[in-house]
């Protein structure tokens, strides 16, 4: 469904995306980073918008840059608000149409079944203007979808939702992913995680990571897990921790903070207990996080050259 190969993007001496390659086969993707990571630019480059300064960018096999064909198989919802905010959803839905190459009286009757979709049946003729940033980011993506494109990229789709429409849209997305490509660009990862989507990871222009969330798992268990003590006795316990051979990275911090980088926490728990029983106060022990957003975190860390 997608393929880049190497593609970097320059805005004269700044690198918006840096060398990045990846395939995407049909079915739901997440593209995660935080702000500034990078992934507007790569959608930017996906939907056709902008041309990569070196690689190649494929979807559907062909480039979709300056390619009518592609570009009417992309639906795409930007992150930026609705700059036009005197017409009404309905009017704005259907201009969408028309420059899609519907007829007048196909155009709006596709609009106004988008409209219905997304929960704006009732204000679909109310100004834009007149309401809320939430109601206007519906209007965006029955304007992404109106036309069933066989891709539909979303860029923050769920910015500016309150938590009840965020979950009826998490839906809505998820039921269009049934028959159609997605690829949802956000910061938040449970967003994406709700869509039971496949993820990417996108850091200062560069991919990387990509694959199932249990693959990303498996990614970050290969690596030293960071663990915190609060001990009466650091050097102590880190002695013992390093006579057994589980330590990868040791860290002591002011009088009390022992910070152990291990691919080895059970051995390491053990040790541990056994050292309480001769004596050394434990008071707290804070594990690695291994939730998603623990190994979005971890990731982060791991990009900007921060070692357990």
């Amino acid at each position: 469904m997608l393929a880049l190969q190497h593609v970097t993007k320059l805005y004269g001496s700044v690198i918006g995306v840096n060398d990045v390659s990846v395939e995407l086969g049909q079915g739901a993707h997440g593209l995660l980073g935080p702000n500034g990571a990078g992934k507007t630019t790569l959608l930017g480059l996906i939907t056709g918008q902008l041309r990569p300064t070196i690689g190649t960018v494929r979807v559907f096999g062909e480039r979709p840059f300056g390619n009518p064909a592609i570009l009417a198989r992309i639906g795409y919802c930007p992150a930026a608000d609705l700059t036009e905010r005197r017409a009404t959803p309905q009017e704005w839905v259907t201009y969408l149409m028309r420059l899609s190459g519907f007829q007048p009286a196909a155009a709006r009757q596709r609009a106004d079944q988008a409209l219905d979709e997304v929960g704006l049946t009732e204000a679909s003729r109310r100004p834009l203007s007149t309401l809320s940033k939430g109601m206007r980011q519906r209007a965006k993506l029955a304007g992404a979808f109106a036309h069933e494109p066989d891709l539909l990229v979303l860029d923050e789709p769920f910015d500016g939702l309150d938590p009840v429409a965020r979950h009826d849209l998490v839906n809505l997305v998820r039921h269009w992913a049934r028959d159609r490509s997605l690829l949802v660009a956000s910061h938040l990862l449970h967003e994406v995680e709700a869509l039971q989507a496949d993820l990417a990871v996108i850091l200062g222009g560069r991919l990387v990571a990509s694959g199932s969330a249990a693959e990303i798992r498996g990614l970050i268990d290969a690596l030293p897990s960071e663990i915190h003590f609060r001990t009466d006795a650091p050097t102590e316990l880190a002695e013992r921790a390093c006579r057994a051979g589980v330590v990868e990275t040791l860290r002591i911090k002011g009088g009390d903070s022992l910070i152990i980088g291990t691919r080895q926490a059970d051995r390491l728990a053990a040790i541990v207990a056994e050292a309480v029983q001769n004596g050394i106060t434990v008071r707290e022990v804070i594990a690695a996080d291994r939730t998603l957003e623990g190994i979005f975190g971890r990731l982060v860390q791991l990009h900007r050259g921060i070692e357990a």
